[in-house]
């Protein structure tokens, strides 16, 4: 055989062999990487937080916008009375109509955009399952695709919502204020702004992920071929693609016409050259100028807590607390009270449990149980009893800096019990009305959060038989 025969049957083998290859390897590291990850796991929390998510978002829209419109309903209303009832009947029709077709779009599936926000965590989420998606994994990563993109539309409608209910406050701005109805007007601007800081909540979900999406999401970012998909099919990628990035010819289509740098360059230096000897002088002090401007605006959106030009900037003082669900907005804590024995109890220590509800950031209400455990008059006479239970409810104030003020009202059980029907002697039960000054310490700890140190007058404790202690100490823990 001539080594031109050779040749001719050795090239197909060997393109055969690398074709061959390349397809093997990539599906390899796939398999390899799937046997650390459980896709349809995670593509199960996936599709589960997108719809808790979504469900949220149309929500808090429907009653947003059904505020909305009821405070516009009754401008109208009052304007029906005056001189121009019939253009206030037909601006009255077509406010209902305009909140009718909004309702209707936000419980209706979203549709796909092309314009549309960019959130991180959500095209990261997205883009992943993809790329599992490509990699035929199946089973639930299609469904779990359909409701991240289902999510990203919604995020997309509640944006274009807040842009409406903007402008609707806006326009009423004038009207309300020849009414008189100040009040009104305080109503929606709480509403507008509460709604941008309810989304701005819902975004916040997706930055802290369960661990199985955190595993998922740091096995795959090692991987070259997801780096290399996400390169090409993420939104970012989308936004920002540049020729040689796939898709070239689209890019390149979309750039057609526009300048470049050279161009660019070349046009300053013309108008330079143009305007004389002092012109390169004056255009650099006009670019100082507009960078010192431009900085001052930056000063100015940073100080107001947003990123966005675009960021609301409300009129009252926020509650923080306000955005929250009911959840979120509860704190639990324990706290411990000792008291040294006397001629009537032994050495006692208090337990209590407690969970309070965070009205806003300054203040607390709550409930929460004690148990009162005895343990004898002194190191020589050491015994366990049941001392007393009790019942709480108490309140914090935020004073100044980590200073409170705290009180609440109680009712204890101070009697020494071996059974647990003898609490039902009303009679046995006394009253507590505490207050006092409670100092809070962050704590760095995993399982506490702050302490709090709080010494309380019993300004009810005059009145029992035998006269209990009047000056309460107690050290609290909020988990």
């Amino acid at each position: 055989m001539t080594k031109t025969r050779k040749l001719f049957f050795t090239f197909p083998v060997l393109l055969l062999t690398l074709l061959i290859s390349n397809t093997i390897f990539p599906q390899t590291k796939i398999d390899s990487l799937l046997g650390r990850l459980d896709p349809q796991k995670f593509a199960a929390v996936v599709a589960e937080k997108s719809s808790r998510l979504e469900e949220k978002l149309v929500k808090k829209s429907l009653q947003t916008l059904e505020k909305l419109q009821r405070s516009e309903e009754k401008v109208y209303s009052k304007l029906l009375a005056g001189k121009d009832s019939l253009e206030a009947r037909i601006k009255l029709a077509e406010v209902k109509e305009k909140y009718a077709s909004l309702k209707s779009k936000v419980k209706s599936p979203a549709l796909l955009t092309q314009a549309r926000q960019y959130i991180p965590n959500l095209d990261s989420l997205s883009t992943s399952l993809k790329f599992l998606d490509a990699g035929g994994v199946g089973g639930k990563i299609k469904d779990a695709i359909s409701k991240t993109a289902a999510l990203q539309d919604k995020f997309q409608q509640a944006e274009e919502i807040r842009k409406f209910i903007r402008e609707r406050r806006d326009q009423l701005k004038v009207q309300l204020s020849k009414l008189g109805m100040v009040k009104e007007l305080k109503k929606i601007n709480k509403e507008v702004y509460y709604y941008a800081q309810q989304i701005k909540e819902y975004k916040e979900i997706l930055k802290d992920p369960k661990k199985i999406e955190k595993k998922a999401l740091e096995l795959l970012s090692k991987t070259k071929l997801f780096k290399d998909f996400m390169k090409k099919n993420s939104m970012l990628a989308s936004l920002f693609a540049l020729p040689g990035d796939g898709g070239e010819a689209s890019v390149q289509a979309n750039l057609a016409g526009l300048q470049t740098r050279a161009q660019v360059n070349n046009l300053i230096q013309q108008q330079i050259a143009a305007g004389g000897p002092n012109a390169g002088q004056q255009l650099q002090q006009n670019l100082q100028a507009a960078q010192s401007q431009l900085n001052e605006l930056k000063a100015k959106i940073l100080k107001s807590g947003s990123g966005s030009s675009d960021a609301e900037m409300p009129d009252f003082k926020p509650n923080d607390q306000k955005t929250k669900s009911f959840l979120q907005r509860l704190e639990y804590g324990t706290n411990i009270q000792s008291q040294k024995s006397s001629y009537f109890f032994p050495s006692t220590s208090d337990v209590g449990l407690s969970v309070g509800y965070k009205l806003n950031d300054k203040s607390v209400i709550g409930i929460g149980a004690s148990y009162k455990v005895g343990l004898g008059r002194g190191w020589d006479h050491i015994r366990l009893s049941h001392e007393g239970i009790g019942l709480r409810s108490y309140f914090d104030i935020k004073l100044k800096g980590s200073f409170w003020m705290s009180g609440g009202y109680e009712q204890n059980y101070k009697t020494a019990f071996a059974d647990f029907n003898e609490l039902r002697n009303r009679n046995a039960w006394q009253q507590s009305g505490l207050i006092g000054i409670s100092k809070v310490i962050s704590l760095k700890t995993k399982m506490f959060k702050k302490t709090s140190v709080k010494l309380l007058w019993d300004f009810l404790s005059y009145q029992q038989v035998p006269r209990t202690q009047a000056v309460v100490f107690r050290v609290g823990y909020n988990f």
